[in-house]
């Protein structure tokens, strides 16, 4: 066994909260490795819209900018064709995004693996040391925390100050802690397709909305690129995944409640058409003695609403910060991150809770409701509080949002 020089921090994962962290602390005089299963990242369909208030978190993170040169793209108006409007009168409705967090432009859209590439890229460059490819990584946490990972064959053993989990929502290093998630039952299931040649498709213009069977979004990406999702009944199972649910998808855009889905429907696909669930996960402390988990390893929401990459880059935020303002780590040091955490998540869940039922249910009696809920949001505006908490951040809303009598507001018989 290769017994290599202690360093200060190992990250496990060099995703974009990873990587973003890494870089973070390495700037600030701390040596950092990370390690990374993937030697190239891949296409996973996920991750490419990030909410106006996770924007600004990636200015605090100061990788704003990286995310820019890399082909960032801001959309900064929605407007939400549906099944219950006219195109007019969605139009009429839009909403202008740019002004929805004083720090932010905008949402932005960009290719997952671009992002990933660039976060990564830049933690180099600030002088992390970076292992891809790696392989049966073991962690031992405690007072004296220690990692063994293979490494082209040679089995290698680093110790540290603290383990980082940010290796998403299989986590090992979650799983070697003993940490468990409380996983909530799947809902429903989302598939995601890029696809080219929209040019007719605003650049600047999103879309989510209902229209028959599916819940649809429409992120633009610039130069004619738009990564499309569709929300859709577990009884549907395969009809959205591979080359025949790439067709599938593209036919499901072409309905006369969204204008211009002619042109989507017409567009080439340039990327894989791939399924995932709708659900949450859990998990009240995410530390222990010597580790503590960022991203998806430490719980995730049901990503209806598109939060996860603003949750990951708000947990790797927070981490630096108490990081850097103790010198001496321990559980004790990450006790204002968790309780932060937990009640960030708590509001979340609420809203994409809402946001479920008030788009991906299917059934006639999940129709009759969304369109009674539907006209009494237009009825009364600060009904749609918790929709705006998906862009500004779910601290920026009101905590009597986040209760049932609030929901029971919009969606009581």
């Amino acid at each position: 066994m290769n017994h290599g020089q202690s360093v200060d921090v190992i990250i496990v994962g060099g995703g974009i909260a990873g990587s973003s962290l890494a870089a973070n602390l390495a700037e600030n005089g701390l040596s950092v490795e990370v390690l990374e299963r993937e030697v190239e990242f891949v296409d996973r369909v996920r991750g490419e819209w990030m909410a106006p208030w996770g924007v600004a978190e990636t200015k605090m993170l100061g990788v704003y900018d990286k995310f820019m040169a890399a082909g960032g793209h801001h959309v900064t108006k929605a407007i939400n064709y549906d099944e219950l409007l006219t195109p007019a009168q969605a139009e009429a409705n839009t909403t202008q995004i740019a002004k929805l967090h004083p720090n932010a432009p905008g949402a932005l859209c960009m290719e997952h693996v671009a992002m990933q590439n660039s976060a990564l890229q830049h933690a180099i460059e600030c002088g992390v040391v970076v292992n891809r490819g790696i392989k049966d990584v073991a962690i031992d946490a405690g007072s004296r925390p220690i990692v063994t990972y293979t490494d082209a064959g040679t089995e290698i053993e680093r110790r540290c100050r603290l383990i980082v989990g940010a290796d998403g929502r299989s986590s090992t290093v979650r799983r070697q802690l003993g940490l468990k998630l409380d996983e909530h039952e799947i809902d429903h299931l989302i598939s995601g397709l890029l696809i080219d040649g929209a040019r007719d498709w605003p650049s600047d213009v999103q879309s989510v909305g209902k229209a028959g069977e599916v819940m649809y979004l429409v992120f633009p990406q610039g130069d004619g690129k738009i990564r499309l999702y569709v929300d859709y009944s577990l009884t549907e199972r395969g009809t959205y995944t591979g080359e025949q649910g790439a067709r599938n998808m593209l036919k499901a855009f072409d309905t006369p409640y969204l204008r211009g889905g002619q042109h989507i429907s017409e567009a080439n696909p340039i990327g894989p058409c791939r399924a995932f669930p709708s659900q949450d996960a859990s998990l009240d402390d995410p530390f222990v003695e010597g580790a503590v988990l960022i991203g998806d390893a430490a719980g995730y929401t049901d990503p209806i609403f598109g939060q996860g990459l603003s949750i990951a880059l708000r947990d790797a935020r927070i981490v630096r910060d108490q990081l850097l303002e103790n010198d001496e780590w321990s559980v004790g040091t990450f006790a204002a991150y968790g309780a932060e955490r937990n009640e960030r998540m708590r509001r979340i869940m609420r809203a994409t809770h809402f946001g479920t039922t008030l788009f991906a249910r299917f059934d006639q009696h999940g129709v009759e409701t969304r369109a009674r809920a539907m006209q009494r949001m237009a009825q009364e505006p600060e009904l749609n509080g918790l929709i705006g908490a998906v862009f500004s951040g779910p601290e920026t809303v009101p905590a009597e949002y986040f209760t049932d009598e609030f929901y029971d507001r919009v969606f009581a018989p």
